[in-house]
Formats: structure tokens, sequence, C-alpha cells
């Protein structure tokens, strides 16, 4: 068929920005304020946590550690557009996945107490290290601004281009300075969303108004312990974990879930810490029956905790998660790609029921 956007011009992607007047600036640099990732050196990866730490733990993370998942940027600008220059020298194609979700970026803009949606940063098909996008607003207004970076994509620079005489300044704060931290599997770090804001990481953040950071990594969350000893040492305000996705086996589960548990509240007595078990809608009797045993090893940590008298603690049964979709009158099934990653109906399951239980567990920092 070669280029469908000959054919529909509502599907029509270029990868430069061409006739418009735009300054362009470094958003590593003030007044800019990049979240849930390391920003490092210009001319660098962004990273969601340190290279030493990714090299100890696994190969996959060590791959996985410069895909910008649960990045973020936020600032202020009267422009009546905005462009990105992105320098992104790899190129992430996945077939159950789409380039924008992988690969590219979303804009939202805050009016009120809500952040809505306001158009993506397409990547071209055929994008080598570096592509250019425009989004127009239409009129000239100062704007509160969120653009969520790629999901599964590296990102070396990230350039933001608005009108040469327009404001620029730094974007709201969230809630709290204390991120929710997640751990987990490629489910955590967005597979596969359509595009990044619709991961439920990233709908919860919005949400909630609260900061995040994604240690989601594809196939590679396997609870070392040298991870929950790098996220016990972090600021945070709630802690998250589902990674019996990518336990290799229910023994490897067994052996690392509650010494995980145990790592993060020793160094944090007060925090609230909330497991839940995995989604996945299965296919065979077998797959069935291993989806419980590693609930039950899931349950027992929640349960040894509780006994202990532990009051900041909760579980999610993951088996209950996409009957959200009912209410809808849709089914568990509807909510997945192939059974195990989400789909948008189902992220937004997710981003329901695990948001409700975030909610529930900030408390007070919900009332700020």
């Amino acid at each position: 068929m070669g280029n469908i956007g000959e054919i529909d011009k509502n599907l029509a992607v270029t990868g430069t920005v061409q006739g418009v007047d735009l300054n362009f600036y470094n958003v590593r640099r003030d007044p800019f304020r990049v979240y849930g990732l390391i920003p490092g050196n210009e001319g660098e990866p962004f990273r969601r946590i340190p290279y030493e730490l990714a090299e100890k733990a696994n190969s996959g993370v060590l791959r996985l550690h410069t895909k910008t998942a649960g990045g973020r940027v936020r600032f202020k600008t009267d422009s009546a557009r905005v462009a990105i220059r992105a320098i992104m020298p790899k190129r992430c194609l996945m077939p159950h996945m789409t380039f924008l979700g992988s690969a590219g970026f979303d804009l939202y803009v805050k009016e009120g107490e809500t952040n809505l949606y306001k158009g993506s940063f397409v990547p071209p098909i055929d994008r080598t290290d570096r592509y250019e996008s425009l989004i127009e607003f239409g009129s000239r207004e100062m704007r509160d601004i969120t653009i969520h970076f790629p999901l599964y994509d590296e990102v070396n620079e990230l350039f933001v281009g608005i009108h040469p005489d327009s404001g620029l300044e730094p974007g709201d704060t969230y809630r709290s300075e204390l991120p929710i931290i997640y751990y987990g599997s490629s489910i955590t770090q967005g597979g596969c969303a359509s595009r990044p804001g619709n991961a439920y990481t990233n709908i919860i953040t919005r949400n909630l108004n609260m900061d995040h950071i994604n240690l989601g990594f594809s196939g590679s969350g396997r609870g070392e312990a040298v991870m929950a000893e790098y996220i016990a040492e972090q600021p945070m305000s709630l802690f998250f974990y589902d990674y019996d996705h990518n336990a290799p086996d229910v023994e490897h589960l067994a052996k690392t879930h509650e010494a995980f548990f145990l790592t993060i509240r020793e160094k944090n007595p007060d925090l609230p810490i909330i497991m839940a078990s995995e989604t996945d809608t299965p296919k065979t009797l077998q797959k069935a029956e291993d989806i419980l045993r590693r609930r039950e090893v899931i349950l027992r940590t929640y349960a040894d905790a509780v006994k202990r008298g532990d009051k900041k603690v909760a579980f999610i049964d993951g088996t209950e998660v996409f009957k959200e979709a009912n209410k809808i009158g849709m089914s568990a099934d509807s909510c997945t790609v192939d059974g195990v990653h989400p789909n948008d109906l189902g992220f937004a399951c997710m981003a329901k029921v695990f948001g409700d239980v975030i909610r529930k567990a900030l408390g007070e920092r919900m009332r700020t």
C-alpha cells in the first residue's frame, strides 16, 4: 500500500518542522524540570537508574535502564505552538505495540485540576537518529504543559521549540516532592500502551498529581537484592511492586519476594507499600495454575507483614483488575493485546484499581 499518509492526510507524519519560526531549548536546562529520569550530561542518554546499578542487576536491566518510561518534562509557555526536536540514536520497533507508544511523546495541558491530552509528537516510521514534530494550539495563552517521554526508546537529547517572543516559565510542581516508585515488568514499563500517556503509571500521576519513577523492566524485573537495596535508599511517598510476571518460576518468586519487601521496610518503617499479583488472562489451565501459585507467594508476604503488625501494607489481587472492564460491557480478555500486555483499556482498568488503592494508602498527602 505504500505510505498511508498519501491516502489519508490525518495519518500523514513528517520528521521535520518547516516554515515555522521557533526557538529551541534544551530541557536539561532551566526553566524546564525533568521528572522520573536522571538527566545526566548533555549528549548522553537519559537514565532511569545509575549505570552501575543496572550493570549489577541483570543484562536486561542494563539494556533497558536508558529507555525513558515514566519520564516527563514540565514547563509553562504562552506560545501558540510547541515543537520538539528529539535526538534518539536507536529505534525500537515491535509488532504488538505502536511506534508512537514505544518511541513517541505525548503532550498534556493542565486545566484546573485536570490534565487534558492535546496531541502527540508522532515519530515517522522511517525515523533515523532524530525527528521533529509540532503541535498547534490555535491561540496564545499561558499553558502549564507536561510532555511524556517514550516508553521503550532511548532519548539522548530533547529540545522544546516555541515562538521566539513567547514566555517560558517553570511548570507547576507536583503535590509532593516525594515520588511514587513502581518496580515491575514490561507492563509496569508501559507495554503495550498505544501512546506514552496511556501507561497506567502516567495516568495515575496525572489523576493524583503525584510524581513517580518507573522501574519497570521488560522481562527483567527479577527482584534482585541490589535493586531492593537501591530502592530502599530512595526518597519516596509510596512503593508499588508487582514483578511476579518476570520471576523465572514460583521458587524464584518465593525466594525473593518477601526478602524484597523486608529490605524496603527495614529502611522505611512508615512507608506505604503495595504489592500486586499479575493481571494476565490465562489461555491454558497450566497458566491459570501458575498465576494462582505466584499469587499465593505474594499473599504470604502480605499476610506475614500483617501478622507483624504492619499497617502500611496493601495487597491487590491482579486476577480481579480487568473485571473493571465489565462496567462498560467489555470482558477481561478485551484488556490485552496477547493475554499478557495491556492495551489502553487494560491500562485504564489498572489505573482505576491501582490508583484507588494508592490514593487511600497516601491518606493525608492527598488532602494537601
